[in-house]
Formats: structure tokens, C-alpha cells, sequence
């Protein structure tokens, strides 16, 4: 199942994503009453999906990111594959969602995409066993990790580089459906302005899903909403004032969000 968070006339809601999406105008959105991190149901009320403008599927307290989880990415870099899963955050004000704009930053000359997929914490959680991640994990989206890799290449920490307003693009729903076998191998890719730049598996992880829960709820508590990216795999490259990029996600969708200049 497939849940959009829009806004419509105004109002905010999340619905049901239904239809046959190959028909133009063939998806629509189901209501639900209530939130899908509790009991919900659906209302009946359906509005076509061309009608809304959707949003980051989630609102999260915080997104925590892993870097260097793909050993071919790690080494376009030039870096080792880490002992340890190398986590770091990106603020709850990075958010962005599906055709919303990336705003290239003024600190920065080298701005990259970075295509992940993206796990939707369900519930609040802390010390998860590796044999419960599944009953804290809502779905999965499409997210870009956008950082500005000459600040990251400058500054000890990746706070600006990897935080600034803009760089977190999510969407287009949550995938409810995948199990985490299913999550573990997905085909990740990324396109801009129509020609491929990232293609690979999760399966190229070198920590899989219930590893990266296992580690960072160690440390702290997730809540109904965070975001944990888990790496991009190899191809990241430049983005320019212009350009359109597109993260797309087997069994999930495709997240497409344009470079603007800042005003």
C-alpha cells in the first residue's frame, strides 16, 4: 500500500495512493481518517492525484544518514569502507518533497545528487533487536541526499555540507507493502535531466537495513516519522542551476525535484 501525505484547497490530509498509474489521471486518493502512524481507516472520499500537490510523506524529527554504505561509492571518493556505520543528521528543515525546488546554496561551487532509499520509522523505538526491526518500520520512499561535496571535502563536519535547507528531497509516498527481504534488493537509480547517472542494488549495501536500526537505536530513540537513509551506491555527480533530477526506486516510485537558484 502506498500513502501520500498532500495538501489540497488548504488542507493537509493523508490518503490511499489507488489506481492505475500507466492511464493518465488514473491514480487517486483515497482519505483516511486519521494518521497512518495509529489507527486509521480509509473515508471513501477520493480526489485524483493530478488534483493535489503532494508533500514529504513525513514530517521527521530528525533524518539519520549512513554514509559509505556502498563500497563502490565509498571508493569513487576515495575513502575506505568504514569498520563502523558512519551516521550523521540531516535537519528536520532539509525536508522537501516531490516537485518541491533544491535550492543550490550560495556556500557552494560542487553540489551532488546522491540517490537512497529511505526507511519511515512507524513507531518509537529504542535498543531494537535485530530480529524486531520489521514491527518498527512503517514502509520505504525514494530519497536524495544532496550535499554540497566541496564543503564536505573543507569541514571536519557535514553539518552545512550535508544540512542545508533543500538538500533532503523524500517522496513520492510511502511503500507499506515491501517486507525487509524485499527492501534489501531494490533496484536504486538516479537520472538527471534524462540521462542515468546511478544504477545498483540495496542488495550492494554493505549493511543492510536491520543492521543500520540495530546501530542507531543503540545510540538514540526514533520516533513515528524519522528517516533513515542508508548510502547511495556508485555515480553520484554534479548538479547544476537548471537541471532536473530524479530519484527512482524499484516496487516504490520516483522522486523528481528541479535545481533553482536562491533569490
Amino acid at each position: 500500500m502506498r500513502i501520500a501525505r498532500f495538501s489540497i484547497d488548504g488542507n493537509v490530509a493523508f490518503g490511499v495512493v489507488e489506481g492505475d498509474e500507466s492511464v493518465p489521471d488514473g491514480l487517486v486518493l483515497d482519505i483516511i481518517k486519521g494518521i497512518p502512524f495509529a489507527e486509521y481507516e480509509r473515508s471513501g472520499t477520493k480526489v485524483p492525484l493530478s488534483k493535489v500537490r503532494l508533500l514529504p510523506p513525513v514530517l521527521p524529527s530528525k533524518v539519520v544518514a549512513i554514509g559509505r554504505n556502498y563500497a563502490e561509492h565509498a571508493a569513487e571518493l576515495g575513502n575506505e569502507v568504514p569498520e563502523v556505520p558512519v551516521a550523521f543528521f540531516k535537519p528536520s528543515t532539509s525536508v522537501i518533497g516531490p516537485g518541491d525546488p533544491i535550492v543550490y546554496p550560495s556556500f557552494s561551487q560542487e553540489v551532488h545528487h546522491e540517490a537512497e532509499l529511505a526507511v519511515v520509522i512507524g513507531r518509537m523505538c529504542r535498543e531494537v533487536p535485530r530480529e524486531r526491526v520489521a514491527e518498527v518500520v512503517l514502509g520505504y520512499t525514494c530519497a536524495n541526499d544532496v550535499t554540497a561535496r566541496d564543503a564536505q571535502k573543507a569541514e571536519k563536519q557535514w553539518a552545512r555540507a550535508k544540512g542545508f535547507d533543500s538538500s533532503c528531497p523524500i517522496g513520492p509516498w510511502i511503500e507499506t507493502g515491501l517486507d525487509l527481504a524485499a527492501a534489501n534488493d531494490l533496484a536504486v537509480t538516479a537520472t538527471v535531466n534524462g540521462e542515468l547517472r546511478q544504477s545498483g542494488r540495496t542488495s550492494q549495501m554493505i549493511r543492510s537495513i536491520e543492521d543500520l536500526i540495530v546501530h542507531i537505536t543503540e545510540a538514540m530513540t526514533l520516533l513515528p516519522g524519522d528517516v533513515v537513509l542508508t548510502g547511495t551506491p556508485a555515480g553520484v555527480g554534479p548538479l547544476h542551476v537548471g537541471d532536473e533530477v530524479a530519484v527512482s526506486i524499484e516496487g516504490i516510485g520516483t522522486l523528481t525535484n528541479k535545481v533553482i537558484k536562491r533569490d
